[in-house]
């Protein structure tokens, strides 16, 4: 009896302090925490371990091979797969390295060494800071260097960041077609 008594109390008590598990939302892109009222972007923390990989490019240059990884706010992949677009708030950070290689076993490897710049983008369906010059064709643009990892450094997204996007006007200024996660499963 005294057992009984024991383990019904124990589960009342475990039962009490139960609450139901919620999985975290896969839409909350919240770019524009990242945003202060004037429209200036702070770079976002911990992309690597919080936001999506959506690929790797490799940049062959012989003043300096590249490898660019693309990150993006959770969720954007699934959203983007189901409705062919980025949704109002979604950030983009591309992360540009440095490349060593060596011949190995498997050919020549390339591999990443030391962070040279980060750009981010955060999308912007309504056009919130139409004066700031970082922001227009649907997206806020931002660059940050190595050497001051939390000093944004554009002064104009037409003259520092859009001309190697002129490309991929046609896919929301961002070349999707690297991006494997975003095409449909």
């Amino acid at each position: 009896m005294i057992l009984r008594l024991c383990i019904l109390v124990l589960t009342s008590l475990v039962l009490a302090g139960y609450e139901e598990v919620k999985p975290q939302p896969q839409n909350n892109y919240r770019g524009f925490d990242l945003v202060d009222k004037a429209g200036n972007i702070r770079r976002p923390a911990d992309v690597r371990d919080h936001y999506q990989s959506l690929g790797t490019y490799v940049v062959l240059d012989p003043k300096g091979d590249q490898v660019h990884a693309t990150y993006a706010s959770p969720g954007t992949a699934e959203n983007y797969r189901k409705t062919g677009k980025f949704a109002d708030g979604t950030v983009l950070v591309k992360e540009v390295f440095g490349a060593d290689h060596a011949q190995m076993t498997t050919g020549d490897v390339r591999w990443a060494s030391g962070t040279k710049v980060w750009f981010v983008m955060i999308k912007d369906e309504k056009g919130r800071y139409s004066d700031n010059p970082l922001w227009g064709d649907g997206w806020g643009w931002a660059l940050f260097k190595s050497d001051a990892p939390d000093k944004q450094v554009a002064t104009d997204y037409k003259k520092d960041c859009l001309g190697c996007h002129i490309p991929a006007r046609g896919t929301d200024w961002v070349y999707v077609q690297g991006y494997p996660v975003l095409a449909a499963k």
